[in-house]
Order: structure tokens, then sequence, then C-alpha cells
């Protein structure tokens, strides 16, 4: 996702060489991101943000144009899910990078939602947070340097008291969440909305 350029490219050329009819639905799932050095913003590295921004928001915009532009008159239904996070709604210090990057994504999505339901048969779109999960990230926030990151002890505490979703039980949550009826209704939502 380094260069969503690139992908957003090979996408459209390996969909605009489907058969539209050999399909059901068609769905994108946007789930990239990169944690910047963790650190306030005046000590981060160019590149290293660049890339966090990049991977999170570049890309994810790329790939939904791409996307979108390439099945824009399959006669089936069409969604994308954006991987958000609650961070993308709620500011954390040290992290201005990722959340910039999910906040960005989520209200890229609301535009994209509004474009889409100006169309006949426009897809149906969610920048969805998908809970607080187990993952490499919440290794790298539990492990950093607390002088320089103060919400770390929330992080080990999270794990310490079970409260980080597994993976597998996220994806879960994930599919049942997009086979929802309402699905789209929200640009930005939350798999733990009722």
């Amino acid at each position: 996702m380094a260069d969503g350029a690139t992908a957003s490219l090979a996408l459209k050329a390996w969909l605009e060489r489907q058969t539209a009819h050999s399909f059901q639905s068609a769905t994108l799932i946007n789930n990239a991101g990169v944690i910047p050095h963790i650190a306030p913003l005046s000590q981060a590295d160019p590149h290293n943000l660049a890339m966090a921004l990049r991977v999170g928001l570049e890309a994810p915009m790329q790939l939904c144009a791409a996307f979108l532009g390439a099945t824009e008159n399959w006669p089936v239904p069409r969604k994308v899910v954006n991987i958000s996070s609650g961070l993308g709604r709620r500011a954390m210090a040290s992290q201005a990078g990722y959340c910039a990057a999910k906040a960005g994504m989520d209200h890229f999505t609301r535009c994209l939602a509004l474009d889409e339901a100006l169309k006949p048969h426009g897809a149906k779109v969610t920048s969805l947070a998908p809970g607080v999960i187990d993952t490499d990230m919440q290794v790298q926030l539990r492990g950093a340097d607390a002088e320089k990151f103060p919400d770390q002890n929330g992080f080990q505490q999270l794990k310490a008291t079970g409260m980080l979703t597994s993976p597998a039980d996220a994806a879960k949550r994930i599919l049942d969440y997009m086979a929802r009826p309402d699905f789209g209704s929200q640009p930005v939502s939350d798999v733990r909305d009722a």
C-alpha cells in the first residue's frame, strides 16, 4: 500500500478484465494502516509520517476510485468498507499521523457516500471502526516509551484486562456488519453499533 497508485491501477485493470455477470456482488475492503514513530508530531520523521498518510489515507482513496470506476456499470450490488479506527474519531497524543489518516478516511467516506447516493445504482459505503483488536499495532503501543506516549498505560490495561478482541472475532464482526440490511446507511460506523 506504500504505492497506492500502482496498486489501484492494477486493481482497475483486473476488474476491467472481469465479466460483471459472473459476480453476485462486488466488495472492496480497505484494511491497511501504519503507525508512525510514537512520539509528539514535533519529533516526527517526515518520511515516516508520509508513509503513514500514504498507506492509511492516500492508498484507500486511490483504491476506492479504481474499484468504483471499474464497477460503476456492473449490475450487481457493490460495497466499500474502509476499516477505520476509533482514533479517527478521538484524538490521541503522539499519534497525529495515524489519527489524521483515519479521520481523513472517515471524511472521504462521507464524501464518497454523497457521490454514490446520486447514482442510480451507487455503491453502499462505510468507514467502519472494528473495535480494539489484539494486533501488532497494540504491541507497538503497549511497548512505546511512556514519556513520549502518555496513553501507553491505557493500552497495557486493555491487554491486561482482556479487553482486546481477537483478529478472528473482529473479522466475524466486520462480516456480520457487512451483511446487515442497513449497511451503508451510516457512512461512518462502528461494529459495536446496535
